[in-house]
């Protein structure tokens, strides 16, 4: 093996280590005085009898400090241990004695030795103390033992790289600092071109971008520049995206951060936060911050699911109004938002002047999602026939979120089963894997179940088909995914507004399994727990907020700006008694509907049935073989 080809192993070092030797360090100096021995203070009277009775082998007086520390013999030591708690000590000095300025250590010990036998005289040392260094050092040693631990600590807390000085993370000292992200034009890859559909948004994006590229073409007809812009819709439809693309190709400074960000446990840090945002977008404007999510801090005031009367998040919106349109002007600070929740944010954060424009990112529509595919099908090994029109159509109601989240599927789906290109059944396959769930392959059902199962997805197919508003069927299945153990499958007209007529005969395709059963079993089961809830949410919509009903009136109790924390109901009880009685008037003029159509088709609505039995899938094309071509609408001319 060639040295290049070696792996260098990194030796990475734990900090977590080192804090621990640190702190271990401290304790051993602390208490280091426990692994050395424990001398008894006694009096220099004792000394005297210790040495006069021969149980003293050396003695060692410290003169600068009159201090005395004696030394037993090991054959005495026993003699002695009551001294010591009934454990004699191993180590040296065993005692320890202290005298005045006036004491003569030479004279004292040249008078014992003189009374004591021959070879048995005590050794005397006399010496001076120099431990004044080491005192010293016993002090700021573990000072400086904590500060170096201080500083090592907030070192690695401190945030990784940035600019425009940002900071936060777990650092005290930053925690007031605003985290957002500075962005730089080289280092965002993400352009319009990336950004398919949102015709009317990139339009309004794009007009700020050229207006901090070329603000003289605009400043010279009288007009200012927008100071902020909201971007409003479902998840999932691109708001950051178009921010990034905003990113790639303004020639300013681009602050990016999300709403909860500001939010932290301590006070006051959220509103310091949002100070500090816009003093940094200051020093480098013309620029602009975007705040994703921003619902997390712009809630309206009052109508926090809290119950605090001093809120953070109230304090940190008071700050971003300020700071947005109070009395110090942001000039060339342009703000760009997003959120999906524009009902409960702020009216003064809503108002012009702070977010002069609200741009809508709704759900792509057909030709919009064709370009979608077109983007997230770049990387992928297509099949030469792959229809991507059609696609478009099989995904109506998807967001670019879902389109791209199909197209990664589809390449799965094509791998698991070793395919060279990605085929357009891969595609359909991963469609049902994203809305159904996964197959359940080991699933088990009985015979008579998968018979009512079966009638139950021909009544859909069959009421569908014959209702000239339902929804056009693409396929019908038996096959068990999620929670479902089989689906109806349609292409959904995409209107802006529904018809009367369009809602009945969407119920009445709604109703038509478990009227189905009603038929064939001669009672209803729990399949159709899904589809009631779809009808009686619908029901009571027509009757309550549409108006659709002659006897209850042209009335709407749908409240847009509700916050979602108001109990009480808009009607009195008599009212709501009449909404009741229309809704189950309504649900059962659906029912006798539905029923009498598939009473009249019978024969063939068993027909589908069986042949679902059969196949377990079947297409638009096996019904219209059995009810003929798909009612339509008459248009009017």
């Amino acid at each position: 093996m060639s040295k290049k080809n070696k792996k260098v192993k990194v030796v990475r070092l734990n900090l977590a280590w080192l804090y621990i030797l640190l702190v271990g360090g401290i304790f051993v100096l602390m208490f280091r005085d426990n692994s050395r021995s424990n001398p008894q203070k006694t009096e220099w009277a004792k000394v005297q009898e210790m040495i006069l009775e021969g149980d003293v082998k050396e003695v060692n007086f410290i003169r600068n400090e009159y201090k005395g520390m004696v030394t037993l013999k090991n054959e005495r030591l026993e003699k002695y241990k009551e001294d010591f708690g009934q454990k004699v000590p191993s180590r040296s000095p065993h005692y320890i004695f202290l005298v005045s300025d006036h004491f003569d250590v030479e004279k004292e010990f040249s008078t014992l030795n003189s009374l004591l036998p021959s070879g048995s005289q005590v050794k005397l040392t006399v010496s001076q103390s120099n431990n004044f260094w080491s005192g010293i050092l016993e002090w700021i040693f573990p000072i400086v033992l904590l500060i170096l631990m201080y500083v090592m600590m907030f070192r690695s807390l401190r945030p990784m790289g940035g600019q425009g000085g940002q900071g936060g993370g777990m650092n005290p000292f930053n925690v007031g600092k605003a985290q957002g992200k500075l962005a730089d034009k080289d280092k965002v890859n993400v352009s319009f071109k990336d950004v398919a559909g949102l015709y009317g948004a990139k339009e309004e994006v794009m007009e700020i971008v050229d207006f901090l590229k070329n603000p003289k073409k605009y400043t010279d007809l009288g007009a200012k520049i927008p100071k902020g812009a909201l971007l409003v819709g479902p998840p999932g439809n691109g708001k950051t995206l178009l921010a990034k693309a905003v990113a790639g190709e303004a020639n300013v400074p681009f602050f990016s951060m999300s709403g909860s960000d500001f939010v932290e446990m301590f006070v006051g840090v959220g509103a310091s936060r949002v100070r500090d945002l816009f003093a940094q977008a200051k020093e480098k404007a013309p620029c602009i911050v975007f705040i994703d999510e921003i619902d997390a801090v712009g809630r309206a005031r009052g109508k926090n699911a809290g119950f605090s009367g001093n809120d953070e998040r109230e304090n940190t919106l008071n700050q971003l109004l300020t700071e947005m349109d109070g009395f110090g002007t942001n000039s060339g600070v342009i703000v760009l938002a997003a959120t999906n929740r524009a009902d409960i944010l702020d009216k003064a954060l809503m108002r012009a002047g702070r977010f002069d424009r609200q741009i809508h990112v709704d759900l792509p529509e057909l030709k919009e999602r064709e370009e979608i595919f077109q983007v997230h099908i770049r990387g992928l090994k297509i099949a030469k026939d792959f229809d991507v029109s059609y696609m478009a159509k099989h995904t109506a109601g998807f967001s670019g979120a879902d389109i791209a989240n199909v197209c990664n599927e589809a390449a799965l789906v094509a791998a698991r089963n070793n395919k060279k290109e990605v085929e357009l059944q891969d595609f359909l396959d991963a469609v049902d894997r994203i809305v159904g769930g996964l197959v359940k392959k080991g699933y088990i059902l009985s015979a008579d179940e998968k018979k009512t199962i079966a009638h139950h997805e021909a009544g859909h197919a069959v009421v569908s088909w014959l209702l000239p508003h339902a929804n056009q069927l693409f396929k019908v299945t038996l096959v068990p995914r999620g929670n479902a153990l089989g689906a109806a499958w349609y292409l959904p007209d995409e209107h802006k507004i529904e018809k009367k007529s369009q809602m009945l005969d969407e119920l009445c395709s709604l109703i038509g399994g478990r009227v189905a059963e009603e038929i064939l079993n001669g009672e209803p089961s729990t399949g159709a727990q899904n589809d009631l809830e779809r009808l009686t949410k619908t029901a009571y919509a027509m009757i309550q907020y549409y108006g659709m009903s002659e006897k209850f009136g042209n009335f709407s109790y749908y409240d847009s700006t509700a916050s979602g924390y108001d109990f009480n109901k808009p009607y009195s009880e008599k009212t709501a008694e009449l909404l009741d009685s229309e809704a189950s008037k309504l649900v059962k003029e659906v029912h006798d509907k539905t029923l009498r159509i598939l009473k009249e088709h019978e024969q063939q609505w068993r027909d589908i049935a069986q042949m679902l039995l059969d196949k377990e899938v079947i297409f638009a094309e096996d019904v219209e073989a059995i009810l003929g071509p798909k009612v339509k609408d008459e248009v009017p001319a």
